[in-house]
């Protein structure tokens, strides 16, 4: 158990946790709703595959450039709302407009004109949400300076930000439920009159479904995000910087001076070794994980239900929402002790290892043979009977508010035992994201000790979440390219039994691994709580305060 007590004045107040929290939810819910709401692109908005990668993939690299612009910016800024509030506020309704407007298309539009559309709008929406999201990972770093509430913090953000996780895989499944988002009667008219019958009727009310359901989604989430975006600019306190010198001076007159002076930052930066460890390790755990994180789905439908949607259901839904809920009240808790009695380096190794037990264990959760002998025994039975029980009596209530998406049928059994993995595999990523983003602010201190000021948590925070951003992008393409190699093939209704075994194999050995070589490069991390506290007495009398 740490011994160093966290003084009053450096615990961060309930409110400023839960209006942080809040941004949290935001910064997840807004790529994990594009995710989802990309893949309509396709199927409801009729754009061609290899254009809609692009529209995937073309805005990234923008997206890297902006980063640590807008991280060096708000690290100079002066203003008497202080250096991130400002553009938190202006962020977080920049965002939830854009958003909102970036799916307002129409499906009878020509392929091309939603090309261009879709993809300048992805450049507003990015520049809005990078002025909204770099500030606010900076301003994480700054609201204490505690090396144990630093993780207190993150974690009570982190397990708000989960929500967004235990929300986004009902978006499949409600986008294109009639009962949730009706066509309207001028719509069911247009296709009446189009003369369709059997499959071509079904297919372009389908087609019109879908995209009437993004539409409609993508505006409530938009409105969802700017609302809670704007609350820890309103409530959230940064270091006070009215004495923060060394500061540059942003304007178009300086702008050739800011770049030279943005690029030092960053090469000082990567020259900080705890923070290309913290780097490094969150490439390999978030890059692996990301990798596979399709896999599941794919192993639910095509292995379990030999390729039958209709009889998977909503188990693909319920696998990836309960793994949030795990998460969030369950891993995230326990990581926060963790890491107040052993430390950061330790928590981290140790939840890392678990998580590598947990994605072992799918190897037996996924198994269809074991499955079906524990729905053979008398608790599985019993299982079964109590869950099919449950929504019987609540079905009724959830067809009277539009919700009988949610319902689960276990009438006939279910793969319970894929959800056993579950409590251990949390561990990967809710360890990653609390402990590093804890141990950034530490390494905060390490960077002013050695180059002064002015304070660069923006630029930490833009650095780090582009490795993150980075690893995501090369994930999406190795993903791609290991369905390929295994033999999946996406347009067949099921898929042979050598392809599955090696997806699974590949959906196991792949973050195992890469989680294994991050315990590697952690495994001499030297920012302790010791060190941490030596280098804040020193900062303390460096600046002359009490």
């Amino acid at each position: 158990m740490s011994k160093i007590k966290t003084a009053a004045k450096d615990r961060v107040p309930f409110l400023q946790k839960s209006a942080f929290g809040s941004g949290h939810l935001v910064l997840n819910l807004l790529p994990g709703a594009l995710a989802v709401f990309m893949f309509f692109l396709v199927t409801a908005f009729g754009m061609d595959p290899w254009l809609a990668g692009l529209l995937g993939g073309l805005p990234r690299i923008f997206d890297a450039i902006t980063d640590p612009i807008m991280g060096f910016i708000s690290d100079n800024t002066k203003s008497r709302w202080g250096r991130r509030r400002p553009y938190i506020f202006v962020g977080a309704i920049l965002s939830g407009i854009l958003f909102a407007l970036l799916f307002q298309m129409s499906e009878d539009n020509s392929i091309m004109f939603n090309f261009w559309y879709f993809l300048l709008m992805s450049l507003l929406f990015l520049i809005g949400n990078t002025v909204y999201a770099t500030p606010l990972v900076g301003l994480g770093y700054e609201m204490t300076s505690d090396y144990n509430e630093r993780t207190r913090l993150m974690a009570f953000a982190n397990i708000i930000g989960q929500i967004a996780w235990m929300l986004v895989p009902w978006f499949w499944v409600v986008i294109a439920d009639p009962t949730v988002f009706p066509l309207s009667d001028e719509a069911l008219r247009v296709i009446g009159e189009m003369g369709l019958t059997g499959d071509e009727l079904q297919k372009i009310t389908d087609e019109k479904l879908q995209a009437n359901g993004v539409r409609k989604l993508s505006l409530m989430v938009g409105l969802v995000c700017a609302v809670l975006g704007i609350l820890p600019a309103l409530f959230c306190k940064g270091i006070d910087s009215v004495k923060m010198g060394n500061r540059k001076k942003i304007s178009l007159n300086t702008l050739s001076s800011s770049f030279k002076e943005l690029f030092q930052g960053i090469k000082e930066v990567s020259k900080n070794k705890p923070f290309m460890k913290l780097c490094g390790a969150t490439f390999l755990v978030f890059n692996g994980f990301q990798m596979v994180a399709s896999f599941s789905f794919f192993i639910i439908v095509f292995y379990i239900y030999n390729g039958n949607y209709g009889d998977a259901g909503t188990w693909p839904a319920w696998f990836a929402s309960l793994t949030a809920v795990v998460t969030a009240f369950m891993v995230i808790p326990i990581i926060s002790r963790m890491a107040n009695k052993w430390g950061k380096r330790k928590a981290f190794i140790i939840a890392t290892v678990i998580s590598i037990i947990g994605y072992i264990l799918k190897w037996w959760g996924f198994d269809n043979s074991l499955n079906a002998e524990f729905n053979q025994t008398g608790f599985g039975k019993g299982l079964n009977s109590f869950v099919a029980s449950i929504f019987d009596a609540i079905n009724p209530f959830l067809d009277s508010i539009g919700m009988s998406w949610f319902s689960m049928d276990a009438s006939q059994g279910g793969p319970w035992l894929m959800f056993l993995p579950i409590p251990f595999m949390a561990f990967g990523l809710g360890g990653l994201f609390t402990l590093m983003m804890s141990m950034t602010a530490d390494v905060c201190d390490l960077d002013e000790l050695e180059n002064g000021m002015p304070r660069k948590e923006g630029t930490f925070g833009a650095i780090y979440w582009w490795m993150v951003k980075l690893g995501q992008a090369i994930a999406l393409v190795l993903g791609g390219a290991i369905l390929t190699l295994v033999g999946f093939d996406e347009g067949a209704v099921s898929q042979t039994a050598e392809t599955m075994t090696k997806l699974r194999i590949a959906d196991i050995i792949i973050p195992a691994v890469t989680a294994a070589i991050a315990i590697w490069i952690m495994w001499k991390y030297s920012l302790s709580e010791k060190r941490a506290k030596e280098i804040k007495v020193e900062l303390i009398k460096r600046r002359g305060e009490l």
